[in-house]
C-alpha cells in the first residue's frame, strides 16, 4: 500500500516523460530538418571529407574537433563535433555540413550524439532537470517497478488459481460489482504489461546513480563489461589541430578498406594517441565494431569486433537501445508508448479504487498495522532483513523500504498510545 501510494507518482512522471522521449526521433526530424537533411543534390558527387571538416572549423573557430560522423545515408549531413568554450555547460558544439556542397547548414549544442530536443527530453525523464539530485526520483521508480509488477502478479495468480482458466488471468471481468470489475481490469493490464515492466525496470536501473554503479561493478567482476577502444593506445605521431581534416580523410579511407561500414564515428587524437573509428548503429542489426589506427601509417593498432563481445555486453547494448526506442524503429517506439500507457492506466485505476474505498474520518486511508494480522516482531524483522539485503544492490529501494517500515511502526505506536489514553 505504501509503495502504491507514495511511489506511484514517481512512476507516473517517469511514464509520461518516457512517452515524450519515445516520440523525439520523429519530432527531431521536423525541428532540425535543415541541420539533419541535405537539399536535393545537383549531383551524386560529394566533396572530400577533409573539406567538409574545414568548413565546420570555419564556423566553430574556438573549438577542437572531438568527433566526426560522415553521413549515414544519401539524405543526411555530416556531423563535426567540437569541444568549445562557446558550448553550454556539459555540452559540445556540432556543425552540420552538406556533403554535396560543403556548406554548413547549422551549429547546435549537443550532448554526445543527441540534439538539443532529445537531450532536453532525456534530462526531463532522467532527472527532471534537477541534476544528480533529480536522478533519485527515476531510480526510486525503477527500483520499485519490478517489485510492484511481481507482487501484483503473485496476488492475481493466487487469487485466480482455483479457476484454472486462462481467461480469468488474461481478460477483464465484465460482470459483477464495479469494484470487482476494476480489480479485474487493473490486474489484466498488469499481466499483459508485466514483461515490459520488468524490462524497463532492469534497463532503467543500469543507468541509475547508485544501483547502476553496483551493476557495473558486478559486470566487471564477472568479466561481462562492454569492450570499447579509446585513444589511449599510444602511437608515435602527434597531429596538429590544423592537420585534423586531412588526417581524418586518410584514416576514414583506411577504415573503409578494413571493412568498417556506415554509420561510423571518428574520434581524432592530437596528443600522440591512436585514432578510433567505431560503428555506431544501435538499431537492429547492431553494428558496433571498432578499430584504433596509427594516423601516420594507417596501421591498425587494435580492434574490437562486436561478435567477440561477451553475451552480457551484447544483451546490455540491445536492452539499452530498446529502452531508448531505437532498436526496432517505430515498432519499438509504439511498444514503449504502450507499456508506459499501461503504467499510467494502472496507477489511475489503483488510485481510483483506493479513493472510492478510503476510510472515512476519523480513520485514515492508511493500511491496517501489520501486527493485527501477524506477529509484529517477526513481520518487522523480516522486512528489515529484506531491506538490508536489497539495500546492498538497490540502495534507494532499501532506504525507502526502511522509511515505510518506520512510518508503519510510528503509526502503530501512535495508535497504541491513543488507545491507552
Amino acid at each position: 500500500f505504501y509503495v502504491g501510494l507514495f511511489i506511484a507518482p514517481f512512476l507516473l512522471i517517469a511514464a509520461a516523460t518516457g512517452i515524450l522521449y519515445a516520440l523525439t526521433p520523429q519530432i527531431e526530424q521536423l525541428v532540425y530538418d535543415k541541420e539533419l537533411h541535405v537539399s536535393a543534390p545537383a549531383s551524386t558527387e560529394t566533396v572530400p571529407l577533409a573539406q567538409q571538416i574545414e568548413a565546420a572549423q570555419s564556423q566553430v573557430t574556438d573549438g577542437t574537433v572531438a568527433e566526426i560522423r560522415p553521413p549515414k545515408d544519401a539524405e543526411s549531413t555530416t556531423r563535426v563535433t567540437f569541444d568549445s568554450p562557446s558550448a553550454r555547460e556539459d555540452r559540445q558544439l556540432t556543425a552540420f555540413v552538406d556533403p554535396y556542397t560543403g556548406e554548413v547548414t547549422g551549429v547546435l549544442n549537443t550532448f554526445e550524439e543527441w540534439l538539443p530536443l532529445r537531450t532536453w527530453c532525456d534530462d526531463l525523464h532522467r532527472n527532471l532537470h534537477l541534476g544528480d539530485a533529480g536522478r533519485w526520483y527515476s531510480e526510486v521508480a525503477a527500483s520499485w517497478l519490478w517489485v510492484l509488477a511481481l507482487s501484483g502478479l503473485i496476488i492475481w495468480i493466487t487469487r485466480k488459481v482455483r479457476t484454472r482458466s486462462a481467461r480469468a488471468y488474461l481478460l477483464p471481468q465484465h460482470k459483477g460489482p464495479q469494484r470487482q470489475r476494476s480489480i479485474s481490469l487493473h490486474a489484466t493490464i498488469g499481466v499483459w504489461a508485466a514483461i515490459g515492466l520488468f524490462f524497463l525496470s532492469a534497463t532503467g536501473l543500469t543507468w541509475s546513480q547508485f544501483a547502476g554503479g553496483n551493476f557495473s561493478a558486478l559486470r566487471q567482476s564477472l568479466d561481462w563489461s562492454t569492450p570499447y577502444l579509446s585513444s589511449e593506445a599510444t602511437t608515435t605521431t602527434q597531429v596538429a589541430e590544423e592537420e585534423v581534416p586531412a588526417t581524418t580523410q586518410s584514416v576514414f579511407d583506411v577504415a573503409r578498406a578494413e571493412g568498417l561500414g556506415d554509420p561510423v564515428a571518428i574520434t581524432p587524437s592530437t596528443d600522440g594517441g591512436a585514432w578510433v573509428v567505431s560503428q555506431v548503429q544501435r538499431s537492429w542489426p547492431l553494428k558496433q565494431d571498432s578499430m584504433a589506427f596509427d594516423p601516420a601509417s594507417g596501421a591498425v593498432v587494435e580492434s574490437v569486433q562486436f561478435a567477440d563481445w561477451p553475451v552480457a555486453g551484447k544483451l546490455a547494448e540491445a536492452g539499452i537501445s530498446f529502452h531508448m526506442g531505437i532498436l526496432f524503429g517505430w515498432p519499438n517506439q509504439l511498444l514503449l508508448i504502450a507499456i508506459a500507457g499501461a503504467i499510467i492506466t494502472l496507477i489511475v485505476i489503483g488510485y481510483r479504487m483506493w479513493w472510492r474505498r478510503r476510510p472515512k474520518p476519523p480513520r485514515t486511508g492508511l493500511p491496517t498495522a501489520l501486527g493485527r494480522r501477524v506477529d509484529t516482531a517477526a513481520a518487522y524483522g523480516i522486512l528489515i532483513a529484506i531491506a538490508a539485503v536489497v539495500g546492498l544492490a538497490l540502495p534507494l529501494l532499501g532506504a525507502t523500504l526502511v522509511a515505510f517500515v518506520a512510518l508503519d511502526l510510528a503509526r502503530r505506536l501512535l495508535g497504541t498510545r491513543h488507545s491507552t489514553d
